[in-house]
């Protein structure tokens, strides 16, 4: 398997000092362990204090690691960095397979941290976006998918509401914006508890970054690769996808952080009125 070479930069906040430089410190020396990747180099930068910033120091940690497709991926999902740089190759060839599996336990964690901490999917309001296209010719999925480098891919999804044609209106309308062109698209479920419950199957087609994201944001029940069988990836699309699943797993995991922020703002602003 073709090695990836990867630098991560991860992100320390805090408003102590020395908390802040002894976690930074814990996390470096867990990177140079680390089993799942090689670890070239780790360094770590001086603690500074910010002058903006709702927390009143920062630190920064800079590891080069290498490692297959899987491993830094699981890498990722741990160490949540708030960048991601791909150093190599220029190009990757991912058996669809093999893609699906490393899906899939993307799905299955960021379910687990979903369940944990909320949902990641949240929209402005739909009303006003028209009902996106639905179905197209074999032409034009040829097209999509030699030209356009789309992937098309089975999606499938829990989702509740009013009812199963509100319900696949919005789902629509979110594919949509998502960037998907939807070529089927399919519900069942049952009405429990005063709503509606329901399994959303969709075929859709996008671009490998887009089918990174939306599996990482809506942790589907099930996702399958149909075409092509071999899925080409460029170092630029993989180093994005790699930076929007550890801003997922970074905004849920310091959500209660944040939480308490806002909770300890609004009281110091009901004291000064």
């Amino acid at each position: 398997m073709e090695k990836i070479g990867v630098v991560f930069y991860i992100e320390g906040m805090g408003n102590e000092k020395k908390a802040l430089e002894r976690a930074l410190a814990k996390t470096a020396e867990n990177l140079r362990n680390e089993k799942l990747v090689k670890v070239k180099r780790v360094s770590v930068e001086d603690v500074i204090e910010n002058d903006v910033e709702e927390l009143k120091y920062s630190g920064m940690i800079e590891a080069e690691l290498e490692g297959d497709l899987e491993g830094i991926v699981r890498a990722v999902l741990k160490y949540a960095p708030a960048v991601v740089e791909v150093l190599g190759p220029g190009r990757l060839e991912i058996d669809a397979k093999r893609l699906m599996k490393v899906m899939g336990e993307i799905s299955l964690f960021m379910g687990q941290l979903m369940e944990k901490f909320g949902g990641l999917v949240a929209y402005p309001s739909l009303e006003e976006i028209p009902l996106p296209k639905i179905g197209y010719t074999e032409e034009e999925l040829e097209d999509f998918i030699l030209d356009e480098r789309n992937i098309k891919y089975m999606f499938i999804i829990e989702a509740f509401g009013e009812d199963e044609e509100e319900i696949k209106k919005t789902m629509l309308k979110a594919f949509f914006i998502e960037g998907c062109k939807i070529n089927k698209i399919a519900i069942k479920g049952e009405e429990k508890d005063g709503r509606y419950y329901t399994l959303v199957a969709a075929e859709l087609l996008s671009p490998f970054e887009t089918m990174f994201q939306l599996n990482a944001k809506y942790a589907p029940v099930a996702i399958s690769i149909e075409e092509p069988q071999i899925v080409d990836i460029t170092a630029t699309e993989l180093q994005n996808a790699l930076t929007d699943l550890a801003g997922f797993v970074y905004e849920l995991v310091h959500r209660p952080i944040k939480k308490k922020l806002i909770e300890k703002d609004t009281f110091r602003f009901s004291l000064q009125k």
